[in-house]
Protein backbone atom coordinates (compact mmCIF):
# COMPACT_ATOMS: atom_id res chain seq x y z
CA UNK A 1 0.00 0.00 0.00
CA UNK A 2 1.34 3.34 -0.36
CA UNK A 3 2.10 5.66 2.38
CA UNK A 4 1.64 9.24 2.03
CA UNK A 5 4.54 11.36 3.41
CA UNK A 6 3.02 14.56 5.16
CA UNK A 7 5.58 17.20 3.53
CA UNK A 8 4.60 15.82 -0.35
CA UNK A 9 0.52 16.08 0.92
CA UNK A 10 0.19 19.54 -1.45
CA UNK A 11 0.70 16.65 -4.44
CA UNK A 12 -1.91 14.44 -2.76
CA UNK A 13 -4.32 16.31 -0.42
CA UNK A 14 -6.22 17.28 -3.33
CA UNK A 15 -6.55 14.83 -5.49
CA UNK A 16 -10.61 13.50 -4.41
CA UNK A 17 -11.91 17.71 -4.33
CA UNK A 18 -9.61 18.38 -7.67
CA UNK A 19 -12.09 17.29 -9.89
CA UNK A 20 -14.71 18.83 -8.94
CA UNK A 21 -12.54 22.35 -9.80
CA UNK A 22 -11.93 21.25 -13.24
CA UNK A 23 -15.31 22.92 -14.80
CA UNK A 24 -16.67 25.84 -12.92
CA UNK A 25 -20.22 25.23 -15.52
CA UNK A 26 -22.02 21.91 -15.53
CA UNK A 27 -22.63 20.57 -18.30
CA UNK A 28 -23.68 17.14 -20.02
CA UNK A 29 -21.13 14.93 -21.86
CA UNK A 30 -21.77 14.59 -25.32
CA UNK A 31 -19.51 12.75 -28.28
CA UNK A 32 -19.97 13.13 -31.85
CA UNK A 33 -18.09 11.29 -34.69
CA UNK A 34 -16.56 13.12 -38.28
CA UNK A 35 -14.69 11.17 -41.34
CA UNK A 36 -10.73 11.76 -40.55
CA UNK A 37 -9.42 10.52 -43.74
CA UNK A 38 -8.36 7.34 -45.18
CA UNK A 39 -5.32 4.77 -45.22
CA UNK A 40 -3.30 4.27 -47.73
CA UNK A 41 -4.91 1.20 -48.88
CA UNK A 42 -8.14 3.39 -49.08
CA UNK A 43 -9.75 2.44 -45.54
CA UNK A 44 -12.11 5.32 -44.18
CA UNK A 45 -11.02 6.65 -40.73
CA UNK A 46 -13.16 8.12 -38.99
CA UNK A 47 -12.43 10.39 -35.22
CA UNK A 48 -15.08 9.95 -32.25
CA UNK A 49 -14.47 13.31 -29.91
CA UNK A 50 -15.89 12.57 -26.02
CA UNK A 51 -16.50 15.29 -23.79
CA UNK A 52 -17.15 15.38 -20.36
CA UNK A 53 -18.88 18.42 -19.70
CA UNK A 54 -16.75 19.90 -16.68
CA UNK A 55 -13.57 20.85 -19.18
CA UNK A 56 -11.79 17.56 -20.24
CA UNK A 57 -12.41 16.42 -24.08
CA UNK A 58 -10.31 13.24 -25.40
CA UNK A 59 -10.51 12.71 -29.21
CA UNK A 60 -10.08 8.40 -30.85
CA UNK A 61 -9.35 7.54 -33.93
CA UNK A 62 -10.81 4.62 -35.44
CA UNK A 63 -7.16 3.59 -36.74
CA UNK A 64 -5.67 1.45 -34.35
CA UNK A 65 -8.08 2.77 -31.64
CA UNK A 66 -5.38 5.24 -31.32
CA UNK A 67 -6.30 8.28 -28.37
CA UNK A 68 -5.19 11.17 -31.03
CA UNK A 69 -5.76 14.02 -27.88
CA UNK A 70 -7.15 14.90 -24.49
CA UNK A 71 -6.96 17.95 -23.44
CA UNK A 72 -7.59 19.44 -19.88
CA UNK A 73 -7.21 22.31 -18.12
CA UNK A 74 -4.32 23.92 -16.16
CA UNK A 75 -4.69 25.58 -12.66
CA UNK A 76 -5.79 28.46 -14.79
CA UNK A 77 -8.44 26.59 -16.27
CA UNK A 78 -6.34 26.97 -19.39
CA UNK A 79 -7.09 23.73 -22.20
CA UNK A 80 -4.44 21.79 -23.64
CA UNK A 81 -3.72 18.47 -25.41
CA UNK A 82 -1.36 16.58 -22.97
CA UNK A 83 -0.89 13.30 -24.95
CA UNK A 84 2.03 13.29 -27.88
CA UNK A 85 0.10 12.78 -31.32
CA UNK A 86 -0.61 13.77 -34.54
CA UNK A 87 -3.14 16.70 -36.57
CA UNK A 88 -3.92 14.41 -39.42
CA UNK A 89 -4.28 10.43 -39.65
CA UNK A 90 -0.55 10.63 -42.27
CA UNK A 91 1.28 11.12 -38.72
CA UNK A 92 -0.40 8.05 -37.52
CA UNK A 93 0.37 5.80 -40.62
CA UNK A 94 3.37 6.96 -41.38
CA UNK A 95 4.59 6.31 -37.94
CA UNK A 96 3.14 2.51 -38.73
CA UNK A 97 5.28 1.86 -42.01
CA UNK A 98 8.00 3.04 -40.04
CA UNK A 99 7.59 -0.01 -37.36
CA UNK A 100 5.87 2.34 -35.07
CA UNK A 101 5.94 3.67 -31.69
CA UNK A 102 2.95 3.33 -31.31
CA UNK A 103 1.23 6.71 -30.38
CA UNK A 104 -1.75 6.41 -28.50
CA UNK A 105 -2.92 3.18 -29.99
CA UNK A 106 -4.31 -0.12 -28.70
CA UNK A 107 -1.25 -2.50 -28.63
CA UNK A 108 -2.60 -6.40 -29.44
CA UNK A 109 -2.59 -9.43 -29.77
CA UNK A 110 0.60 -9.22 -26.99
CA UNK A 111 1.84 -5.90 -25.84
CA UNK A 112 5.26 -6.13 -24.77
CA UNK A 113 8.10 -8.54 -25.78
CA UNK A 114 7.69 -12.34 -26.75
CA UNK A 115 11.54 -14.00 -26.35
CA UNK A 116 12.58 -14.89 -30.11
CA UNK A 117 9.09 -14.22 -31.25
CA UNK A 118 7.77 -17.64 -30.14
CA UNK A 119 5.33 -18.91 -27.01
CA UNK A 120 3.26 -21.97 -26.28
CA UNK A 121 -0.16 -22.57 -26.16
CA UNK A 122 -1.29 -26.08 -24.51
CA UNK A 123 2.16 -27.79 -25.58
CA UNK A 124 2.64 -26.13 -29.20
CA UNK A 125 5.01 -23.38 -30.20
CA UNK A 126 3.79 -20.84 -31.97
CA UNK A 127 5.71 -17.78 -33.46
CA UNK A 128 5.02 -14.06 -34.71
CA UNK A 129 7.18 -11.41 -36.29
CA UNK A 130 10.15 -10.50 -34.69
CA UNK A 131 10.64 -6.46 -34.50
CA UNK A 132 12.38 -5.50 -31.79
CA UNK A 133 15.25 -8.14 -32.31
CA UNK A 134 15.66 -10.62 -31.31
CA UNK A 135 12.03 -10.48 -30.06
CA UNK A 136 8.76 -10.08 -30.77
CA UNK A 137 7.09 -6.55 -29.71
CA UNK A 138 3.33 -5.69 -29.67
CA UNK A 139 2.03 -7.98 -31.76
CA UNK A 140 3.75 -8.88 -34.66
CA UNK A 141 4.28 -6.71 -37.88
CA UNK A 142 0.36 -5.37 -37.88
CA UNK A 143 -0.65 -6.02 -34.64
CA UNK A 144 -3.28 -4.34 -33.52
CA UNK A 145 -2.53 -0.52 -34.00
CA UNK A 146 -2.10 -0.81 -37.37
CA UNK A 147 -5.70 -1.98 -38.04
CA UNK A 148 -8.93 0.08 -37.89
CA UNK A 149 -11.16 -0.92 -35.85
CA UNK A 150 -15.27 -0.67 -36.44
CA UNK A 151 -17.66 1.51 -33.93
CA UNK A 152 -20.00 -0.59 -32.84
CA UNK A 153 -21.75 1.92 -30.90
CA UNK A 154 -21.17 5.38 -29.07
CA UNK A 155 -23.79 7.08 -27.27
CA UNK A 156 -24.12 8.94 -23.35
CA UNK A 157 -24.89 6.74 -20.16
CA UNK A 158 -24.93 7.30 -16.60
CA UNK A 159 -21.15 6.56 -16.94
CA UNK A 160 -20.83 9.31 -19.28
CA UNK A 161 -19.88 9.53 -23.10
CA UNK A 162 -18.55 6.46 -24.63
CA UNK A 163 -17.03 4.58 -27.53
CA UNK A 164 -17.12 1.28 -28.74
CA UNK A 165 -14.57 -0.13 -30.97
CA UNK A 166 -14.39 -3.47 -32.44
CA UNK A 167 -11.62 -5.78 -34.37
CA UNK A 168 -11.97 -9.36 -35.24
CA UNK A 169 -8.38 -10.61 -35.53
CA UNK A 170 -8.79 -13.92 -37.66
CA UNK A 171 -7.09 -17.19 -36.73
CA UNK A 172 -3.38 -16.78 -37.54
CA UNK A 173 -3.06 -13.22 -37.65
CA UNK A 174 0.74 -12.99 -36.90
CA UNK A 175 0.79 -16.08 -36.14
CA UNK A 176 -1.11 -16.08 -33.05
CA UNK A 177 -3.99 -18.96 -32.74
CA UNK A 178 -8.21 -18.72 -32.63
CA UNK A 179 -10.52 -16.09 -34.18
CA UNK A 180 -10.20 -13.37 -31.76
CA UNK A 181 -12.74 -10.78 -31.60
CA UNK A 182 -12.16 -7.70 -28.78
CA UNK A 183 -13.86 -4.87 -27.91
CA UNK A 184 -12.50 -1.77 -26.39
CA UNK A 185 -15.18 0.90 -24.83
CA UNK A 186 -13.84 4.32 -24.07
CA UNK A 187 -16.11 5.90 -21.55
CA UNK A 188 -15.20 10.10 -20.42
CA UNK A 189 -17.23 10.68 -17.17
CA UNK A 190 -18.49 13.33 -15.70
CA UNK A 191 -15.75 13.66 -13.07
CA UNK A 192 -13.68 13.41 -15.82
CA UNK A 193 -12.32 10.18 -15.74
CA UNK A 194 -11.41 8.14 -19.37
CA UNK A 195 -12.26 4.49 -19.11
CA UNK A 196 -10.78 1.81 -21.26
CA UNK A 197 -12.49 -1.29 -20.68
CA UNK A 198 -11.05 -4.28 -22.87
CA UNK A 199 -13.47 -7.28 -23.49
CA UNK A 200 -12.26 -10.31 -26.09
CA UNK A 201 -12.89 -13.61 -26.80
CA UNK A 202 -11.81 -16.90 -28.63
CA UNK A 203 -12.87 -19.73 -30.85
CA UNK A 204 -9.56 -21.58 -30.17
CA UNK A 205 -6.80 -21.55 -27.06
CA UNK A 206 -4.86 -18.29 -27.72
CA UNK A 207 -2.60 -15.69 -26.07
CA UNK A 208 -3.41 -12.37 -25.32
CA UNK A 209 -2.17 -8.93 -23.67
CA UNK A 210 -3.75 -5.83 -24.38
CA UNK A 211 -3.11 -2.49 -23.26
CA UNK A 212 -3.32 1.49 -24.39
CA UNK A 213 0.38 3.21 -25.54
CA UNK A 214 -0.60 6.80 -24.91
CA UNK A 215 2.22 9.48 -24.33
CA UNK A 216 1.57 11.59 -21.53
CA UNK A 217 3.01 14.83 -20.75
CA UNK A 218 0.99 17.01 -18.16
CA UNK A 219 2.97 19.98 -19.06
CA UNK A 220 0.97 19.84 -22.81
CA UNK A 221 2.28 17.79 -25.69
CA UNK A 222 5.23 19.51 -27.29
CA UNK A 223 6.21 21.40 -23.68
CA UNK A 224 9.71 19.72 -23.61
CA UNK A 225 10.60 16.56 -20.73
CA UNK A 226 8.68 15.37 -18.20
CA UNK A 227 11.55 15.22 -15.71
CA UNK A 228 9.83 17.59 -13.49
CA UNK A 229 6.80 15.74 -13.33
CA UNK A 230 6.59 13.78 -9.70
CA UNK A 231 5.70 10.01 -9.69
CA UNK A 232 4.33 7.71 -7.24
CA UNK A 233 3.53 4.23 -8.13
CA UNK A 234 1.74 1.80 -5.81
CA UNK A 235 4.11 -1.36 -6.39
CA UNK A 236 6.83 -2.79 -3.88
CA UNK A 237 8.51 -5.06 -6.62
CA UNK A 238 9.05 -5.48 -10.06
CA UNK A 239 10.30 -8.14 -12.66
CA UNK A 240 13.82 -7.84 -13.41
CA UNK A 241 14.82 -7.74 -17.32
CA UNK A 242 18.08 -8.58 -19.08
CA UNK A 243 20.11 -6.39 -22.05
CA UNK A 244 17.33 -7.28 -24.37
CA UNK A 245 14.46 -6.06 -21.96
CA UNK A 246 13.20 -9.61 -21.36
CA UNK A 247 11.85 -10.42 -18.12
CA UNK A 248 14.65 -12.86 -16.17
CA UNK A 249 11.92 -14.51 -14.69
CA UNK A 250 12.41 -13.02 -11.23
CA UNK A 251 10.71 -10.75 -8.90
CA UNK A 252 12.58 -7.88 -7.13
CA UNK A 253 12.40 -5.28 -4.81
CA UNK A 254 12.04 -1.71 -5.66
CA UNK A 255 13.43 -0.71 -2.44
CA UNK A 256 17.16 0.51 -2.63
CA UNK A 257 17.08 0.73 -6.63
CA UNK A 258 16.09 4.02 -9.02
CA UNK A 259 12.30 2.28 -9.44
CA UNK A 260 11.64 2.92 -6.06
CA UNK A 261 8.32 5.28 -6.53
CA UNK A 262 6.69 4.39 -3.25
CA UNK A 263 6.92 7.72 -2.53
CA UNK A 264 6.23 11.06 -4.65
CA UNK A 265 9.74 11.57 -6.22
CA UNK A 266 10.43 13.85 -9.37
CA UNK A 267 10.90 11.52 -12.98
CA UNK A 268 14.61 13.31 -13.45
CA UNK A 269 15.81 12.82 -9.87
CA UNK A 270 17.18 8.90 -10.85
CA UNK A 271 16.95 8.75 -14.58
CA UNK A 272 20.61 8.86 -15.27
CA UNK A 273 21.49 6.01 -12.48
CA UNK A 274 23.96 3.26 -13.73
CA UNK A 275 21.71 0.88 -12.23
CA UNK A 276 22.41 -1.98 -15.11
CA UNK A 277 18.38 -1.99 -15.51
CA UNK A 278 18.14 1.91 -16.26
CA UNK A 279 21.05 1.71 -18.51
CA UNK A 280 19.63 -1.46 -20.77
CA UNK A 281 16.52 0.39 -21.26
CA UNK A 282 18.30 3.78 -21.53
CA UNK A 283 15.81 5.28 -18.94
CA UNK A 284 12.63 4.04 -17.35
CA UNK A 285 11.16 0.83 -19.47
CA UNK A 286 10.14 -1.63 -17.08
CA UNK A 287 6.94 -3.94 -15.53
CA UNK A 288 5.80 -2.97 -11.50
CA UNK A 289 4.05 -5.13 -10.08
CA UNK A 290 0.92 -3.29 -8.89
CA UNK A 291 0.00 -4.10 -5.22
CA UNK A 292 -3.02 -5.72 -4.66
CA UNK A 293 -4.96 -8.84 -6.25
CA UNK A 294 -5.47 -8.59 -9.94
CA UNK A 295 -8.89 -9.03 -11.92
CA UNK A 296 -11.09 -7.70 -9.71
CA UNK A 297 -11.99 -4.10 -8.97
CA UNK A 298 -9.19 -1.37 -9.98
CA UNK A 299 -7.24 -0.13 -7.95
CA UNK A 300 -4.89 2.55 -7.79
CA UNK A 301 -1.55 1.48 -9.58
CA UNK A 302 -0.02 5.63 -9.67
CA UNK A 303 -0.25 9.04 -9.30
CA UNK A 304 1.96 11.60 -11.59
CA UNK A 305 1.67 15.22 -10.76
CA UNK A 306 3.06 18.04 -12.88
CA UNK A 307 4.41 21.24 -10.47
CA UNK A 308 4.55 23.48 -14.06
CA UNK A 309 0.77 23.60 -14.70
CA UNK A 310 -0.99 22.01 -11.41
CA UNK A 311 -2.27 19.08 -13.87
CA UNK A 312 -2.39 15.41 -11.74
CA UNK A 313 -3.94 12.13 -13.33
CA UNK A 314 -4.59 8.59 -11.43
CA UNK A 315 -3.88 5.46 -13.12
CA UNK A 316 -5.85 2.52 -11.82
CA UNK A 317 -6.73 -0.44 -13.03
CA UNK A 318 -7.18 -4.82 -12.17
CA UNK A 319 -4.63 -5.83 -14.48
CA UNK A 320 -1.23 -7.01 -12.78
CA UNK A 321 1.18 -5.03 -14.18
CA UNK A 322 2.07 -1.97 -15.27
CA UNK A 323 4.65 -0.74 -17.71
CA UNK A 324 6.13 2.60 -17.36
CA UNK A 325 8.24 4.15 -20.15
CA UNK A 326 10.17 7.26 -20.71
CA UNK A 327 9.66 7.76 -24.00
CA UNK A 328 13.61 6.42 -24.46
CA UNK A 329 13.07 5.91 -28.19
CA UNK A 330 12.11 9.35 -29.18
CA UNK A 331 14.52 10.58 -31.43
CA UNK A 332 13.66 13.70 -32.95
CA UNK A 333 12.15 12.38 -35.86
CA UNK A 334 8.60 13.18 -35.32
CA UNK A 335 6.87 16.41 -34.99
CA UNK A 336 3.52 16.67 -33.32
CA UNK A 337 0.42 18.58 -33.35
CA UNK A 338 2.60 21.63 -31.98
CA UNK A 339 5.09 21.84 -34.64
CA UNK A 340 7.78 20.79 -32.03
CA UNK A 341 9.99 17.86 -32.25
CA UNK A 342 9.56 14.97 -30.23
CA UNK A 343 12.88 13.47 -27.65
CA UNK A 344 13.84 11.27 -25.19
CA UNK A 345 11.80 11.97 -22.00
CA UNK A 346 9.09 14.66 -24.19
CA UNK A 347 6.36 12.13 -22.41
CA UNK A 348 5.36 8.74 -20.55
CA UNK A 349 3.40 5.98 -21.13
CA UNK A 350 1.16 4.47 -18.33
CA UNK A 351 0.92 0.38 -20.21
CA UNK A 352 -1.49 -1.40 -17.85
CA UNK A 353 -0.82 -5.04 -19.11
CA UNK A 354 0.01 -8.49 -17.77
CA UNK A 355 4.25 -9.19 -17.73
CA UNK A 356 5.95 -8.79 -20.98
CA UNK A 357 6.75 -12.74 -21.96
CA UNK A 358 4.38 -14.19 -19.81
CA UNK A 359 3.32 -17.47 -21.99
CA UNK A 360 7.26 -18.36 -21.90
CA UNK A 361 7.58 -18.02 -17.77
CA UNK A 362 5.06 -20.07 -16.22
CA UNK A 363 5.40 -18.66 -12.74
CA UNK A 364 3.93 -15.36 -14.43
CA UNK A 365 -0.37 -14.53 -14.23
CA UNK A 366 -1.24 -16.54 -17.46
CA UNK A 367 -2.25 -14.82 -20.63
CA UNK A 368 -4.38 -17.84 -22.16
CA UNK A 369 -7.44 -17.60 -23.03
CA UNK A 370 -9.17 -20.34 -24.01
CA UNK A 371 -12.85 -20.76 -25.65
CA UNK A 372 -15.88 -20.03 -22.91
CA UNK A 373 -13.14 -17.27 -21.54
CA UNK A 374 -13.50 -13.70 -21.39
CA UNK A 375 -10.44 -11.42 -21.15
CA UNK A 376 -11.96 -8.62 -19.19
CA UNK A 377 -9.47 -5.64 -17.71
CA UNK A 378 -10.34 -1.92 -17.39
CA UNK A 379 -7.78 0.87 -16.98
CA UNK A 380 -8.77 4.33 -15.86
CA UNK A 381 -7.24 7.85 -16.15
CA UNK A 382 -8.36 10.07 -13.55
CA UNK A 383 -7.59 14.09 -14.63
CA UNK A 384 -7.75 16.98 -11.66
CA UNK A 385 -5.57 19.87 -11.19
CA UNK A 386 -4.45 21.66 -8.00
Amino acid sequence: MIMFSPRKSRFLATVAAAALSLGAAQAHPSVNTHPWGKTPDGKSVKIVTLQSGNGVTVRVITYGGVIQSVETPDRNGHPQDIVLGFSNLNGYTVDSAKGGLFFGAIIGRYANRLAGGSFPVEGRTYHTDITAPPNALHGGKKGFDKNVWTIEKTGRNASGAYLTLKLVSPDGDQGFPGKLTTHVTYTLSPDNALSLHYVATTDAPTVLNLTNHSYWNLNGEGSGSIEPEVLQLNADTFTPTNSTSLPTGQIASVAGTPLDFSKPTAIGERLRSNDPQMMYARGYDMNWIVNGAYGQAPRLAGKIYDPRSGRSMEILTNQPGLQVYTSNSLDGGYAGISGHAYRQTDAIAFEAEHYPDSPNHPSFPTTELKPGQTFDYTTTFRFSNQ
